[in-house]
């Protein structure tokens, strides 16, 4: 919810205008250490809340979480809007070096109009590497690449289908992790084509 008000600039309410109910987690893209609010009408929440205590959930004495929930509230559109960026630099590389999709590699693509909020979709191209194994190989360092580039980086993706893998950005991954992860890919593709 929060991603998508910050990249088509409106404010939540009106996305959630349109839903019966509304979940938002705290701890996604907010930084809070845990937390989460549900909304929706009276008899909704009503029933959420004694499913939740059946269900054996409840905390006491969670101010300290409110506190950090709050701060995330507070600066949601900044931290938001930079992990927007960075997502976008990856793919574009705009105010940098070129991006995966000026790399102009045959081994994947990107449609750079889907690049909308922190998630960006890579689509692999041809049978090797798969997802799964281009991931493998993002996640592992090689003395080979330490050598090379001078520095040990291991990237984290997620193989979201055969074909597509889905990397996306947090409060934690800052723009020079993101000029990182673009090299790694970078450094993986020319030897994926060796």
């Amino acid at each position: 919810l929060m991603n998508a008000a910050v990249a088509q600039g409106v404010e939540p309410a009106q996305i959630a205008q349109h839903c019966d109910s509304v979940s938002l987690c705290f701890s996604k893209g907010l930084g809070a250490p845990a937390g989460a609010v549900l909304a929706g009408c009276r008899e909704f929440v009503t029933e959420a809340w004694r499913v939740r205590k059946l269900l054996g959930g409840g905390m006491r004495q969670v101010g300290v979480l409110a506190a950090a929930a709050r701060l995330g509230l507070q600066h949601a559109e900044a931290t938001l809007r930079s992990d927007h960026d960075n997502a976008r630099r990856f793919a574009e590389g705009t105010s940098g070096p070129l991006g995966i999709h000026a790399l102009d590699s045959p081994l994947w693509s990107i449609t750079l109009a889907a690049v909308e909020t922190n998630i960006v979709m890579v689509n692999i191209q041809g049978a090797w590497p798969s997802a799964a194994e281009l991931c493998d190989r993002l996640r592992a360092v090689s003395e080979e690449e330490l050598a090379e580039t001078g520095q040990a980086v291991s990237v984290l993706l997620l193989p979201w289908s055969a074909q597509t893998v889905r990397a996306v950005w947090h409060r934690n991954v800052s723009a020079h992790d993101t000029e990182l992860a673009r090299r790694k890919l970078e450094f993986v593709a020319r030897k994926c084509q060796e």
